[in-house]
């Protein structure tokens, strides 16, 4: 159950990313600084705490091709998803409406995307559409309520 944990806190951080993001690129008056310094800050946890750890472990080693270009695409793809909440934010998007949007919408592609590579044994509970439906409704019940800046 210590999984928990960790869910709950990248939770956290993920929650506290946009506001953050966001007020940093205001003061740094343009987007691609705001970038620069998320890419200072994967390099700083992304690549030298876990080459600490694989190194202290003797396991720097023993990558493979179809591991390290998945994961490296993953990690593409988490940079290209910065990129897009800076351009969202640059383009007059606020996190009240912008990172309800992003977080509303990433569990249901997730679920999807996941069900396509790793098709389920046995049909999913159609209360599982409604849990889809119930995450539209309630990303625009967050924006339609956000509160007023």
């Amino acid at each position: 159950m210590i999984w928990i944990v960790f869910a709950l806190g990248a939770a956290l951080s993920w929650g506290l990313y946009g506001a953050m993001l966001h007020q940093g690129q205001v003061k740094l008056g343009n987007p691609m600084r705001a970038l620069l310094c998320v890419g200072v800050a994967y390099f700083l946890i992304g690549v030298l705490v876990p080459a600490a750890w694989l190194w202290s472990q003797g396991a720097l080693g023993g990558f493979n091709s179809g591991g390290a270009t998945t994961a490296t695409a993953a990690g593409a793809l988490g940079a290209l998803g910065a990129v897009c909440i800076i351009f969202a934010f640059r383009t007059g998007g606020l996190p009240t409406y912008v990172m309800p949007l992003v977080f509303g919408g990433a569990p249901v592609i997730n679920v999807l995307i996941t069900m396509w590579l790793h098709p389920p044994k046995h049909s999913p509970n159609p209360v599982l559409y409604l849990g889809f439906l119930m995450v539209v409704v309630g990303a625009a019940m967050v924006l339609y309520f956000r509160p007023q800046s």
